[in-house]
């Protein structure tokens, strides 16, 4: 069984080693720096719904309904 909270809690680890803080005291990171990091790939079996589930828990914040490699790659994920 999958622990999606603990899971949540790393992404937000992720997300604050590999990014930087913004103007307004934020974190965020570019969706393509997440998603290309190596330690990130080998941590998340399925970084796209890790990144759905924070969403939703209000943990983190991005533009759009969901994210593709490609498409979206220079959406800002901010930790809320």
């Amino acid at each position: 069984m999958m622990d999606i909270q603990g899971e949540v809690k790393q992404l937000v680890e992720e997300i604050k080693r590999l990014g930087d803080v913004g103007p307004d005291g934020k974190v965020s990171v570019k969706f393509v720096k997440l998603i290309d990091d190596e330690r990130c790939g080998n941590i998340f079996e399925a970084i796209i719904g890790t990144l759905k589930a924070a969403r939703k828990n209000k943990v983190i914040d991005f533009e759009g309904e969901f994210l593709l490699k490609g498409v979206h790659d220079d959406v800002e994920i901010k930790v809320l």
